[in-house]
């Protein structure tokens, strides 16, 4: 099932910015974000998974769900989203965390 999602979240990329027509599938809400170093970013999320699916670096990731004490933080493969009423931030490895703006 996860390599569905990959596909289906790599297609939508893959179309310059237009997304892809998928069969009858659950409502899910993806996102364009660009960040202040310049990165840009795709996450989706899937109401009956706990975990973020991002494209970034050219690459798609999963992240899972983590605890955190406001807003949502998911990450895994070097990559962390963090998502809270002040703000959107990811955090990749060796790098610093960068504020991020929904397009």
């Amino acid at each position: 099932m996860n390599w569905r999602k990959t596909i289906i979240l790599a297609a939508a990329m893959s179309a310059a910015g237009t997304l892809a027509v998928v069969p009858r599938a659950p409502a899910q809400s993806f996102q364009t974000y660009r960040c202040a170093d310049g990165t840009q970013f795709i996450v989706a999320f899937y109401p009956y998974d706990t975990r973020a699916y991002m494209q970034i670096d050219g690459r798609p990731v999963t992240l899972a769900r983590r605890l955190a004490l406001s807003g949502s933080r998911y990450s895994g493969g070097g990559v962390t989203l963090r998502i809270t009423k002040a703000g959107t931030t990811v955090r990749r490895a060796r790098r610093r965390a960068t504020v991020c703006e929904p397009l």
